[in-house]
C-alpha cells in the first residue's frame, strides 16, 4: 500500500488547526504528523516529521509563513517538502512573494473541504496548486504591484539570459502555463501528448531555476515574457 501523505498544519489559530486536523485525518490516504503555531516551529517540525505537505498560514506572529517558506525551500534536506500557503483572501499582498519563496501554490481559508484535500494531493504529487482562478488573482496582484513582486528577485538581464536558454516550444508552453492552463489543456491546444508537455515544463523549470509550476508563472510575468491584460 502507498504510505499516507504526511501533512503538517501551521496556523496561529488553534481552532482552525483542529478543524483541519479532523478533515485531513478523516481521509485514508493522508495523516496529520504535526501542528505549529508559528513559522520557526514549522521549520523544525518539517525537518523532524519529514512532512510531505505543509499547510502554511501566511500571517502569524513571530516568524511568519513567508519567512518559514523561504527557510524550507532553502534547505536541501527539505527539497521534497511542498508548501501550500493558506490565505484569508484568495489573493493578498504576500501571495507573489510566497510563490517566489518556494510555495507550490495557495488556497483561501474559505475553500471548500474537497478543495483543501485536493490541494494536498496535488502538492504531494509534485504538481503546483495553481488553478485558473488563482492564476487570475495572481495576475491581478502583479497589476496592482506594477508587474513586480519586489526588488529581491533576478534582474532583467538575468531573466533575459535564462529565457534565451528556452527553446521556442518551451517558451510557448511557459506562456500557456502562465495562463493557468493544465498539461492536458496545453497538450490539446498544441496537439501533443500530456507527457510531452510535462517534459517541456520540467525542462523550462530546470533552465529557469524554478522550483515548480507556480514559480514558472511568477517568472513568466516578472521577466516580461507574459504581460497582464486588464479585462
Amino acid at each position: 500500500m502507498t504510505p499516507p501523505i504526511k501533512v503538517l498544519l501551521v496556523d496561529d489559530q488553534a481552532l482552525l488547526r483542529s478543524a483541519f486536523r479532523v478533515l485531513v485525518d478523516s481521509e485514508a490516504d493522508m495523516e496529520v504528523v504535526g501542528e505549529a503555531a508559528d513559522g520557526a516551529q514549522a521549520v523544525e517540525l518539517a525537518r523532524s516529521t519529514r512532512a510531505d505537505v505543509v499547510l502554511m498560514d501566511i500571517r502569524m506572529p513571530g516568524t511568519d509563513g513567508l519567512t518559514a517558506t523561504r527557510m524550507i525551500s532553502a534547505d536541501p534536506e527539505l527539497a521534497d517538502v511542498r508548501v501550500v500557503m493558506l490565505t484569508t483572501f484568495e489573493v493578498d499582498e504576500y501571495v507573489v512573494q510566497s510563490l517566489r519563496a518556494g510555495a507550490s501554490g495557495f488556497l483561501g481559508k474559505g475553500a471548500e473541504p474537497e478543495e483543501l484535500l485536493n490541494a494536498i494531493r496535488v502538492a504531494a504529487g509534485g504538481e503546483a496548486l495553481l488553478s485558473p482562478a488563482a492564476t487570475k488573482g495572481l495576475i491581478a496582484t502583479f497589476l496592482a504591484q506594477g508587474g513586480s513582486s519586489g526588488g529581491d528577485g533576478p534582474s532583467a538581464a538575468e531573466y533575459s539570459e535564462r529565457l534565451a536558454a528556452l527553446t521556442g516550444r518551451e517558451r510557448e508552453v511557459l506562456v500557456l502555463v502562465a495562463g493557468g492552463h493544465s498539461n492536458d489543456e496545453i497538450a490539446e491546444r498544441l496537439v501533443v501528448s500530456p507527457l510531452t508537455v510535462k517534459t517541456h515544463v520540467n525542462r523550462a523549470m530546470a533552465k529557469l531555476g524554478a522550483r515548480d509550476r507556480a514559480q514558472l508563472v511568477v517568472t513568466a510575468y516578472e521577466s516580461g515574457l507574459v504581460r497582464p491584460r486588464v479585462e
